[in-house]
């Protein structure tokens, strides 16, 4: 999807399309004000933000545990330990078909799994008990997004690093394959996850940390599907070489040296596809 710079000013009326039993979970308000979009455009948009029919890609591969650890926000924030002094990092790609007061996007969250204020944090049993632990989430280090609006609201509302890029996603030949440009240049990411897979269902609710104007938020993001899910436990007990891969190719660019320097190996720990999935992501919760 080409990057979509254009901002309507009349805010999407479209909360007919969310009458899935998992969006019932959820009682709908506006935030404490307006967002203002442009000098001339704010919009009262309902919270949570629901997102249906969602095509969901994740690639989550074993980096570097101190390379992970020097782009963490605060010193309260670690990285999740996995084996080998590494730890994880997760690329989530998702097309939004359907969102809430919103126009169709592609989104990819960069998100690297941590536990914050001194909580348990034990190799690879910690990413195991994950949203079991009260203090377990994921800190978003990059969120390329194909629409400004939406760049708008995730920095001003979240502090999410949204950035406004090209992020192209097609499903052919059993894969879906994930490319993220800038400036139509060549892709400074590719990714490739397979669409088979034994089929898992997740219903899961977690925890995802971000910077707003120094302040450390918390926020819930939730997601219903049923997944096809290749697995590489071998990984936990040998390393692989770093990029490139089937699975993962980083091109050139500072994006694409951002995230070498993670030293992600090429070998994938997890892969997940859904065709079609619900999710929701709520207004911060908490600040520390």
């Amino acid at each position: 999807m080409k990057e979509n710079f254009q901002i309507n000013e009349n805010i999407l009326d479209n909360k007919d399309r969310f009458n899935d039993a998992f969006f019932k979970r959820f009682d709908l308000r506006h935030n404490d004000t307006p967002l203002q979009l442009s000098d001339t455009i704010s919009k009262n948009y309902l919270f949570p933000t629901l997102y249906g029919d969602v095509s969901c890609s994740i690639a989550i591969f074993h980096c570097d545990y101190q390379a992970a650890r020097k782009i963490m926000p605060a010193p309260s924030i670690k990285p999740v330990k996995m084996t080998h002094g590494r730890s994880l990092v997760i690329f989530s790609c998702y097309e939004y078909r359907n969102v809430l007061n919103v126009a169709p996007y592609n989104e990819i969250a960069m998100t690297i799994p941590v536990m914050t204020d001194g909580g348990l944090n034990i190799p690879v049993l910690s990413m195991l008990l994950g949203d079991k632990l009260k203090k377990f989430g994921y800190y978003v280090f990059n969120m390329p997004v194909t629409s400004l609006e939406n760049r708008i609201r995730g920095r001003k509302i979240w502090g999410l690093p949204k950035n406004v890029e090209r992020i192209d996603i097609t499903h052919e030949n059993k894969f879906a394959t994930t490319k993220v440009s800038v400036d139509d240049q060549a892709p400074y990411l590719e990714l490739n996850i397979p669409m088979v897979g034994r089929q898992q269902e997740f219903d899961i609710q977690s925890n995802l940390y971000s910077i707003l104007d120094g302040r450390r938020l918390a926020s819930t993001t939730s997601f219903k599907g049923n997944f096809s899910l290749t697995k590489n436990m071998t990984s936990l007990f040998k390393k692989s070489t770093n990029t490139n891969s089937a699975s993962i190719i980083l091109g050139r660019g500072p994006q694409a040296d951002r995230l070498r320097a993670l030293k992600i190996e090429g070998q994938a720990f997890q892969l997940r596809y859904c065709s079609s999935m619900n999710a929701c992501f709520d207004l911060a919760h908490t600040e520390v």
